[in-house]
């Protein structure tokens, strides 16, 4: 358990910087400003920075889980009481501000179906990855997980707004060389179930399908993004919707499974990691990853996304002593050497700049 809270130690802050920016999408005056400093306020590093703490959220995911599953509890018990406590959380909190009550009394009916229909339909996505990880590694399912980007790519030039140039391209390319190496370095030894396998690359395919439907919600189109249309929904109202349409989506189920709706009691070792994967590994990239994609493209959005198998391949080897072969290193090397092609642009822009030199005067 102490590994698992040492995931935790930089929740607060994750917390705070994903509100403020939520807030910082909303016309309601707030601090949002003080999130960031000013010289990053006009370039993208803001939000490729959500992405980044999106993934790290998505990572611990699956450490949690591990803990869970150690417990009585497991993957649709874990993912019921996931969504459930994340659409009460954020719901209270967004009830709280009133920028998040000003969100929702804007918000159309067709708007709020969407949001939950979207939510509804990220069931599939949770129950795949989630349920694979009784059958594979954590470090193994973080990188399967990441043939999404390659799929939003494509999925972007007829649905959304594709990358432009052929840096993101490139990058693309590199990452998902990074994600062959990774999967293809398995050992012999440790090949694992069948049907591990199968929800493993499930999950990708169905993920990215959700982030052209979240990107098209936010106002996304193949002219432009989310942000510069201006047309999308709120993230204030369009999250918290969304949540509860999972939670609903796992109660439905577990119901077809024959299961009870709510597996009570909570084992005493799995209460804090199920608010773990609620928050930290729910809320947090959730939200972050919708706000991101809204400023940057969905298909950016996942690119930079890939650095979560970095997070999830370390934690996993200290909490858990999963190892990786060489060549999943170089696979996860390569990875993060796509998002720096792809961004290295926006991460230089932030940089001191220099002042001009003076001219010498006689």
């Amino acid at each position: 358990m102490n590994g698992v809270a040492a995931v935790s130690r930089g929740a607060a802050f994750e917390v705070v910087f994903v509100i403020a920016l939520m807030l910082a999408e909303t016309d309601q005056p707030c601090p949002a400003a003080l999130a960031y400093p000013s010289t990053m306020r006009s370039s993208r590093l803001p939000w490729i920075l959500m992405v980044v703490v999106s993934a790290i959220g998505y990572g611990s995911g699956s450490l949690f889980a591990k803990a869970i599953y150690s417990t009585d509890f497991d993957w649709l018990d874990l993912l019921v009481w996931r969504h459930l406590l994340a659409a009460l959380i954020l719901g209270v909190i967004v009830l709280a501000l009133p920028a998040g009550r000003a969100a929702l009394r804007g918000l159309t009916r067709e708007r709020a179906l969407r949001s939950f229909a979207i939510g509804l339909f990220f069931t599939a996505n949770a129950a795949t990855y989630f349920g694979s990880l009784t059958w594979i590694d954590a470090s193994l399912a973080g990188l399967m997980t990441y043939a999404f980007p390659a799929i939003v790519a494509v999925l972007s030039i007829f649905f959304a707004h594709a990358p432009s140039g052929p840096r993101p391209w490139i990058a693309l390319a590199i990452a998902t060389t990074g994600v062959v190496l990774g999967v293809g370095g398995i050992p012999d030894a440790k090949e694992p179930a069948l049907i591990g396998l199968v929800l493993g690359v499930a999950s990708p395919i169905i993920y990215s399908c959700y982030i052209i439907l979240a990107a098209r919600l936010a106002g996304e189109t193949k002219s432009g993004t989310g942000a510069a249309g201006g047309g999308g929904t709120s993230p204030l109202a369009a999250i918290p919707l969304s949540l509860l349409g999972t939670a609903v989506g796992m109660f439905v189920l577990r119901a077809a499974l024959g299961r009870e709706l709510l597996p009570l009691p909570i084992p005493d070792g799995a209460l804090m990691p199920i608010i773990g994967v609620a928050t930290i590994a729910g809320i947090i990239p959730i939200g972050a990853f919708y706000i991101g994609a809204q400023r940057l493209s969905a298909a950016r959005a996942a690119l930079i996304s890939t650095v979560e198998p970095i997070f999830t391949i370390v934690a996993a080897g200290y909490l858990f002593n999963e190892s990786l072969t060489a060549i999943q290193l170089v696979g996860g090397a390569m990875i993060l050497g796509a998002v720096l092609v792809a961004e290295w642009g926006a991460i230089r822009s932030v940089g001191p700049k220099r002042s001009p030199a003076r001219k010498r005067t006689n």
